[in-house]
């Protein structure tokens, strides 16, 4: 896939990153001056993020070109992203010179985050192509792409464009109404307004707003959104009862939803608050917090298969299996083999900024997945009642890992027996030996729940691993 990019602002350059990470070439162009060098500082911050998410084999940040026309982006491309600034004026512009070269077959995508499609279109020889695809910043971690059409949209692009985000790991939501605003903007506008409406009238600073938010509805908004969670607030009868007890303060004045003027005193206050929020932290600082808690976030939600967690589960998981080694008949088996490489994830760094010592066996263990797989203890063995557990682990601490390490894994099959097996971990961070994880493993019928001897097509894998690496 060859991916353009017309607009290197914030969020062409999280496009840029997304596509990269995906192992996607990307042409991106930006009349901006010095736009290129801008650009490629950005990749490079944010690729740090990009692969603790997980990227693709062969993604590189070295895949980007950068191009001195539009046209020139435009005729290589396979698909296009729009990210011109957001005024309607502008990017009707922008629009009109990509639908002169395109290929009728592209589709072109604006990251508008609220202009109407049909406007945007207007006028087109080949408008069918054009829908919008609204990302979230910052694009290279948050899934969420909100995907509608005009009034002239095919619905094959539509289906195309999807397609293409999901291709991503990102959560195209359709928006079926054509709308200004489209639908999450709309909904964060109205707390926007309520914002400045609480500055402006000295009831709270943006502090303490925001903290509002951060240790109460925030986290549960993360895993569930505002109506489920309303829907909790109703107990065993659930909305309806929320409605009912609750709705009578929907009479009240609590919100103002027209946004009071922007005068000096208030810009100031908004300003004044926010400085005192940040700190002597840089934009650069609070970007990688905000990176690595994003990422935190969503692996925590993973392991319960919600909201954001669901969409990062399925990205994992594509990932490994391009990633995925997998031995046949006649392969020449590694000595030692080499099947598992990650980087160390934010939740396993502790106040030092070290791997923590448990994170050694865990990272360890996703190394083990990867031997499993390469000998045939799939998810399917495991539902026919087959699995290891294991019995025995010793692991030896060589040497502290950074925080911002790459890790990677040696793996050599010790000895086979008819019912288990024992193997080493070499565990490496950059170009040190940091760790030796050894681990004994029985083979376990789990309806049973009894030992058993493994199957078959392991065992035959395993005793000719165990041979390739007898002498070593």
């Amino acid at each position: 896939m060859r991916f353009g990019v017309v607009g290197t602002g914030v969020i062409g350059a999280g496009w840029t990153t997304r596509a990269l990470a995906r192992g996607w070439d990307v042409v991106a162009t930006d009349p901006a001056p010095a736009a290129e060098e801008r650009l490629r500082l950005a990749v490079d911050r944010a690729w740090e993020s990009a692969r603790k998410l997980g990227v693709f084999p062969g993604a590189d940040p070295t895949r980007l070109e950068f191009a001195a026309s539009l046209e020139e982006v435009v005729s290589v491309s396979e698909f296009v992203q729009e990210s011109v600034p957001e005024h309607e004026s502008l990017k009707k512009g922008v629009h009109e010179a990509i639908d002169a070269v395109a290929d009728p077959d592209v589709v072109v995508a604006s990251s508008s985050s609220g202009l109407l499609p049909s406007h945007l279109q207007a006028g087109l020889r080949h408008p069918g192509r054009l829908v919008i695809g609204h990302p979230f910043n910052p694009v290279y971690l948050l899934p969420l792409v909100e995907v509608l059409g005009g009034s002239q949209t095919s619905e094959s692009a539509l289906e195309r464009a999807i397609a293409v985000y999901e291709d991503l790991g990102m959560y195209p939501l359709r928006v079926r109404t054509e709308i200004e605003g489209y639908l999450s903007d709309r909904l964060q506008e109205a707390m926007w307004r309520e914002i400045l409406h609480l500055v402006n009238d000295g009831v709270a600073t943006t502090g303490e707003l925001d903290e509002a938010i951060l240790y109460g509805p925030g986290l549960r908004w993360a895993g569930m959104g505002t109506n489920l969670i309303f829907h909790l607030a109703g107990g065993e009868n659930g909305m309806r009862h929320m409605l009912e007890q609750f709705g009578p303060a929907l009479e009240l004045p609590w919100t103002k939803l027209v946004a009071p003027p922007l005068s000096d005193d208030l810009i100031d206050a908004m300003v004044e608050g926010t400085s005192l929020q940040a700190g002597d932290r840089s934009i650069a600082d609070l970007e990688r917090t905000r990176d690595d808690y994003l990422i935190a976030v969503m692996r925590g939600l993973k392991a319960h298969d919600v909201g954001a967690g669901r969409t990062l589960a399925r990205w994992e998981e594509r990932l490994h299996g391009v990633q995925q080694q997998r031995w046949k008949t006649g392969d020449r088996i590694p000595n030692p083999l080499e099947l598992y490489a990650c980087p160390v994830e934010p939740e396993w760094v502790d106040y030092n900024r070290h791997m923590t010592e448990s994170a050694y066996l865990l990272a360890a263990g996703w190394a083990t997945d990867k031997l499993f797989r390469y000998i045939g203890i799939d998810d399917d063995y495991r539902a026919g009642g087959h699995s290891f557990y294991t019995v025995e682990t010793h692991i030896s601490y060589r040497k502290e890992v950074g925080a911002d390490a790459a890790l990677r894994f040696t793996t050599k099959v010790l000895e086979v027996h008819a019912k288990r097996f024992r193997f080493i971990h070499e565990m490496y961070a950059d170009e040190d030996h940091v760790a030796s994880i050894e681990q004994l493993l029985v083979h376990v019928d789990t309806n049973a729940g009894r030992s058993t001897p493994i199957r078959p097509g392991p065992a035959a894998v395993l005793a000719e691993i165990a041979e390739a690496h007898r002498d070593s």
